[in-house]
């Protein structure tokens, strides 16, 4: 799999909020949208300890 890494996504996320990207329904609007919730996905797992999911604590 090819996942784009925390920085990456954040670059990205730059690169449309220097483009002034607005939420208009456009393609290019929904990718932001999808890279925003991407990037808050990779955010929320980098940021676990993994420890904290022994005995099933934690689902994936």
């Amino acid at each position: 799999m090819n996942d784009f890494t925390l920085d990456e996504l954040n670059t990205l996320i730059a690169v449309f909020e220097k483009a002034g990207i607005s939420d208009d329904g456009s393609v290019e609007a929904l990718m932001f949208s999808r890279v925003k919730t991407a990037q808050a996905e990779r955010a929320e797992l980098e940021s676990m300890d993994f420890d904290d999911c022994l005995g099933g604590g934690c689902k994936l």
